[in-house]
């Protein structure tokens, strides 16, 4: 399909918080710019910068013109919440995409997107990453699709999961939950997953696309132990906010701090000589274009009645203790 073309389907924007990623937003905006169907709106909300964030995107607005490339400052609050709803709530499109400033997407990324939301039933859906600044990274990324496929196919009639740096919602379903997603204040929970549990809890269908790929950083590596910790027990706050029992949280626990070691020692051994190769899909993916979805109505027998989501989080918020700041 000749680049820039739109088939039918519904128009896709990319929504790209950042804040400080002078170093990284560049390749970003190069690969959404590069796409084979061409995004609605690309808009990068800046959050209170202090660095050359907002230089690099009136760059690349003079190098492309005739792209529909937005910059938003959102300088009210710091966080990453905030942030991430202007720029939803400023996307015209019928879908938004949502990605971070490290993700580098495949060249087909929206042209995916745009197949997939042909499903009038569907609400949002994500794909697998592809750590680009690791070694083998085509060989992370099959690991990468089959685990999240196994992880979605356990919890597909309950409460599926979104991945921030790779996922896309339509605007109708933004707009139902926007008013009861969590604020989280104190940076303590994952955002993504709190907008998953926030849409589960409407019934609203939620998929895992396996040909949706995005590159992204292994930049978490980089975390002193103690900050990776933290970082791992969100998923356990984030599910008790919600009060929703889930195996998530603990097989996230067991994978991610069994990688930690050995995917940082690779990450400071490893140099990548030409990054952005990694932004071109795998010659072949091990997996179908049939997603897994989560079913409205299906809950099981086993799950037991709770508040709404809304609820439920103000009413853990207060027991949350402050964990580290800055992570």
């Amino acid at each position: 399909m000749p680049a820039g073309q739109r088939p039918g389907g519904p128009a896709v924007s990319v929504v790209i918080p950042a804040f400080n990623e002078e170093a990284v937003l560049r390749r970003c905006l190069q690969a959404v710019l590069a796409q084979t169907v061409t995004a609605e709106q690309i808009i990068v909300v800046d959050n209170a910068s202090t660095d050359g964030t907002r230089a690099v995107v009136t760059q690349m607005q003079a190098e492309h013109p005739d792209a529909s490339l937005l910059l938003i400052e959102q300088n009210a609050e710091q966080g990453l919440i905030p942030t991430r709803n202007i720029g939803l709530d400023s996307s015209r499109a019928e879908v938004l995409g949502r990605i971070d400033a490290d993700s580098v997407l495949a060249p087909n990324w929206v042209e995916q997107v745009q197949r997939a939301f042909k499903d009038p039933d569907l609400a949002a859906t994500t794909g697998p990453v592809l750590y680009y600044d690791l070694p083998l990274p085509r060989l992370g990324l099959t690991i990468d699709n089959a685990g999240r496929q196994v992880v979605m196919k356990l919890v597909a009639d309950r409460h599926p999961f979104l991945y921030g740096s790779n996922m896309a919602i339509r605007r109708t379903a933004w707009q139902q939950i926007r008013s009861t997603v969590c604020r989280d204040e104190h940076d303590r929970m994952h955002e993504d997953i709190d907008l998953s549990l926030h849409l589960s809890e409407h019934g609203l269908k939620i998929a895992y696309l396996p040909a949706m790929i995005a590159g992204v950083s292994a930049r978490r590596m980089d975390d002193t132990p103690e900050h990776f910790r933290y970082y791992v027990e969100r998923y356990r706050r984030t599910y008790s906010a919600h009060q929703t029992a889930s195996p998530i949280p603990v097989t996230a626990t067991i994978v991610l701090r069994s990688l930690y070691w050995p995917l940082k020692l690779c990450k400071l051994l490893y140099l990548p000589r030409t990054p952005l190769r990694a932004t071109t899909p795998p010659t072949r993916i091990p997996a179908t274009e049939h997603c897994h979805e989560r079913l409205p109505g299906h809950g099981g027998g086993r799950r037991q009645r709770r508040p709404n989501a809304a609820q439920a989080c103000l009413t853990t918020k207060s027991q949350l203790q402050h964990g580290p700041q800055g992570t």
